[in-house]
C-alpha cells in the first residue's frame, strides 16, 4: 500500500494525534479513519519520496494558484481559463501554466482549443501543450484515446496521477501555475495540497461560487478546508453574477442571492472578495469552441470585471 494518506474525516481532523505520535491509529479520534491501519502499523511515518520530487520539479515556479469550489458547475474551469489567458495577455513577459487535476472531468483541452493534442516525453519529462508562447497546459485529457473515454479510478490511482503531473511535467520557469481542481475537499485536493505546501514559492487559493445559496453553502466548506490545511485564501469570485443583455443592456439576476451573495459571505467570514463575473453567452460559446474570448471581446463587461480580479490576484502575490 502507498504511504500516501487517504482522506481523513473532518470530525477527526482536529483531534488527530499525527503520524509521528506513538498514539497514531490508536486513540478514539482514529476510529473510522481510512488511515487507521496505516498509522497504527507505523507505515505512515515513512516519508513519501514524491514530496522531494515535486519540490525539485517546481523549484522554478514562483506562484501556485489553486482554483477551488466545494460545488460542481460553478465555473472553476471557466475562471481558470479566463484568469490564465488574461494574465498571459497582459503580462507577455511572464510565463504561465495550467494544470488540470480534475481527473474524471478534464475541461481545459477543449476550452483552450487543443483537444486531440498529444503530450510528448523527453529526458526532462512530459512537455506541456502550449497555447501561446507564454501559456501552456497539462491535462489527463491529452493522455486519453478518445474524449469520450471515462476515467474509472479509485483515490490512490488519482493521487498517483496528480503526483506524476506535479513531478514529471517539464514546466520550466513559470511565474504562475494555475491548478484547475474538481469540486469538493477530498482526495485530489489533499494530495495536491500536501505536495504544494512542501514546495518553494507562494501558494494561494481562489474560490469560485455563484450567488445561489446552495453554492455559497459549499464554498463555506471550502473556506474551512483552506483554513484547516493552511492554504492562504486569495479571495472569492462570484461567477454567473447576473446577465446583461447585449442588445438592451438590461441586467437580470438569474441566480439571486437571498443573503447578499458572495460579497456578504466574504464579509461574514473575513475573506477577500475579488469581484463578479456576469453570464455571457459569447463566453460560453468561446469555451465550447476553444477560442480566446479575451482577444475577441476585450471591451465586454466580463473582461472588464476580469481585469479587476487579476489586479487583486497579482497584488496578493507581490
Amino acid at each position: 500500500m502507498s504511504t500516501q494518506l487517504a482522506n481523513v474525516p473532518d470530525n477527526a481532523a482536529e483531534h488527530c494525534p499525527g503520524t509521528q505520535s506513538n498514539d497514531a491509529g490508536k486513540v478514539s479520534a482514529c476510529a473510522g479513519c481510512p488511515n487507521q491501519q496505516i498509522c497504527s502499523s507505523g507505515a505512515a511515518q515513512a516519508v513519501d519520496p514524491g514530496l522531494e520530487l515535486v519540490k525539485n520539479r517546481l523549484a522554478e515556479v514562483k506562484n501556485k494558484l489553486m482554483i477551488l469550489s466545494g460545488k460542481g458547475g460553478v465555473g472553476k474551469s471557466t475562471v481558470t481559463n479566463l484568469v490564465s489567458r488574461g494574465m498571459a495577455h497582459r503580462f507577455n513577459e511572464k510565463n504561465f501554466g495550467i494544470l488540470d487535476i480534475d481527473i474524471c472531468g478534464p475541461s481545459q483541452p477543449r476550452m483552450m482549443g487543443v483537444l486531440g493534442e498529444q503530450v510528448h516525453q523527453s529526458g526532462s519529462g512530459w512537455s506541456p501543450v502550449y497555447i501561446e508562447d507564454n501559456l501552456s497546459v497539462m491535462s489527463i485529457g491529452f493522455l486519453l484515446g478518445s474524449a469520450d473515454d471515462a476515467i474509472i479510478w479509485r483515490g490512490p490511482k488519482k493521487n498517483g496521477m496528480i503526483r506524476q503531473f506535479l513531478s514529471e511535467v517539464d514546466w520550466g520557469q513559470l511565474d504562475y501555475l494555475l491548478l484547475d481542481t474538481p469540486p469538493g475537499t477530498s482526495d485530489e485536493h489533499l494530495s495536491a495540497t500536501t505536495y504544494l505546501c512542501n514546495t518553494i514559492g507562494n501558494l494561494g487559493a481562489v474560490l469560485v461560487t455563484t450567488p445561489a445559496e446552495v453554492s455559497l453553502l459549499d464554498v463555506r466548506k471550502e473556506i474551512s478546508f483552506c483554513r484547516k490545511m493552511k492554504i492562504p485564501i486569495v479571495g472569492v469570485i462570484e461567477n454567473m453574477s447576473g446577465f446583461v443583455c447585449s442588445k438592451c443592456s438590461t441586467r437580470s439576476e438569474i441566480f439571486p442571492g437571498k443573503t447578499g451573495g458572495a460579497r456578504q459571505m466574504c464579509l461574514d467570514l473575513d475573506v477577500p472578495f475579488l469581484g463578479e463575473l456576469p453570464v455571457d453567452p459569447k463566453l460560453t460559446k468561446a469555451c465550447d469552441e476553444g477560442t480566446n474570448f479575451i482577444a475577441e471581446f476585450g471591451d465586454s463587461l466580463a473582461v472588464k470585471s476580469l481585469n479587476g480580479i487579476i489586479d487583486e490576484i497579482v497584488k496578493f502575490f507581490e
